[in-house]
């Protein structure tokens, strides 16, 4: 592994100075401290500087520099992720891509835009509606557009349109040594050789920085469905998932509420929920009646699973309303809990077996015995986001809760799923690795050193 780098030498800020400008290259304490941690719980770690490029030219000049003088570099998007994706462990460079933030063409025509990496998403999408279109995958935050192609962020939209994977038509990446590749067409499919686009989409910066994107687009509906469905049980409630995504309806969002969650999303006096475990649908048509047939059946597959209340409210500010409900949970849950810190986990199985999933991780979470242990999840396409209850400055409160995520990975994974569904491996993922990927790991690694002969990109992370 590379050595960290703690400063930089008067010769390396020099050139990085001169390549971008001095106004450009920042080593005071409180970038530096910034830039040295995510929104996870993971330890912070300086960088010896940090720079914000403006062109794929400047990117490729500092890594070339970079490589040949081993400094590692990290790239940094919003710094919105939870598992250390973007923590630079081995100090050195933190490119920050708040200048490559560029809309660069919309194609209304194909529904797909060209964007720089350091776009977020939630400004874009508020462009991109003056053309009637958006960009589906939603994470919650605001994150960079490089962000989410790096972690593969998915989020609440996942049923209805995919993961930032499935959104992705090609890719201009600049690699470790500073050489500029493009991948990927604008053609919406294509089987001409290996699928570049897709080794850099979850790759986390390990293997190459993005610095442009073409993105699929959707036409904005024209008619939302926002469904509220309570149930008597857990397993009630996970039963409909299976029972709502095998019936073939399409949920464009199909998101599980716990009791505890809507418990404390009721203390907001924004909201009044059915104490009790609950989903959130959406749907999207082109027509009233369609949404009314798909709602008409949704209830009856709840009702069958022991649902206890069912509210619809068809428009724009219905569905924006949940979503302010769902994205605001995590926030809720902290401030209802002073006393108390979590770990956010991030699992994901077949929806088949989400029921399963639901209820191991809930038999870990209660064990703990702490106020605010929940769940909410995207279970349209079975992740599952437990909250994991520690008391803070407490080793054996930390050591227990850690454990309990262990636990819940390896129930994921013994059901066929994965460790991470959205979140990316980051630091907080490496030691599922091997059970997850077996031998294909040391492909993996084979890549890595292809790619990164002196593992300068993010190191630390992914292996």
């Amino acid at each position: 592994m590379i050595s960290p780098v703690p400063i930089l030498s008067d010769d390396a800020l020099h050139f990085l100075q001169q390549t971008i400008g001095a106004e450009f290259v920042s080593v005071n304490a409180s970038d530096r401290a910034y830039h040295a941690r995510d929104q996870s719980f993971h330890r912070a770690h300086l960088p010896a500087a940090v720079v914000f490029p403006e062109t794929t030219a400047h990117v490729s000049a500092i890594l070339k520099y970079a490589n040949a003088h081993l400094i590692p570099v990290t790239a940094w998007g919003a710094g919105t992720s939870i598992e250390g994706n973007p923590i630079p462990i081995a100090g050195g460079i933190v490119m920050d891509f708040l200048r490559m933030d560029k809309i660069l063409q919309v194609y209304d025509a194909d529904f797909q835009v060209d964007v720089q990496p350091g776009i977020k998403y939630k400004d874009m999408n508020a462009k991109l509606a003056q053309h009637g279109l958006f960009y589906p995958p939603d994470p919650g935050a605001n994150a960079s557009i490089g962000g989410m192609i790096a972690n593969n962020a998915a989020g609440t939209r996942t049923p209805g349109y995919g993961a930032t994977k499935d959104n992705v038509l090609r890719l201009e990446v600049v690699l470790a040594n500073g050489d500029v590749i493009h991948t990927g067409t604008r053609a919406v499919k294509t089987s001409s050789g290996y699928d570049l686009v897709h080794l850099f989409v979850g790759s986390e910066g390990t293997l190459g920085i993005v610095t442009a994107a073409t993105l699929k687009l959707y036409p904005l509906p024209e008619h939302f469905s926002a469904v509220v469905a309570s149930f008597e049980t857990i397993a009630g409630a996970t039963r409909a998932v299976s029972a709502i995504m095998g019936a073939g309806l399409g949920p464009v969002a199909l998101e599980f509420l716990d009791p505890v969650t809507a418990r404390n999303l009721n203390t907001t006096g924004e909201f009044k929920l059915p104490e009790a475990p609950t989903l959130l649908l959406e749907f999207h048509s082109a027509t009233p009646h369609a949404i009314e047939h798909e709602l008409a059946l949704a209830q009856e597959l709840c009702n069958d699973n022991g649902c206890t209340f069912f509210e619809t409210g068809v428009g724009r500010a219905e569905r924006d309303r949940l979503w302010k409900m769902r994205h605001s949970t995590y926030e809720v849950l902290v401030r209802n809990h002073p006393s108390i810190s979590f770990l956010v986990c991030d699992v994901a199985a077949p929806v088949s077996k989400y029921p399963e999933l639901v209820a191991e991780c809930e038999r870990e979470i209660r064990a703990l015995s702490l106020p605010g242990a929940s769940m909410v999840g995207h279970a349209g396409d079975g992740n599952l986001h437990p909250l994991v209850p520690y008391l803070p400055d407490d080793e054996a409160s930390h050591a227990r809760a850690v454990q309990a995520l262990g636990n819940m990975v390896r129930v994921a994974l013994r059901l066929g799923g994965t460790a991470t569904g959205e979140h990316g491996v980051g630091l907080g993922k490496i030691q599922f690795m091997p059970e997850e990927h077996g031998a294909s790991l040391e492909l993996m690694r084979t890549i890595k050193r292809t790619l990164d002969p002196h593992g300068i990109l993010n190191p630390g992370k992914m292996f």
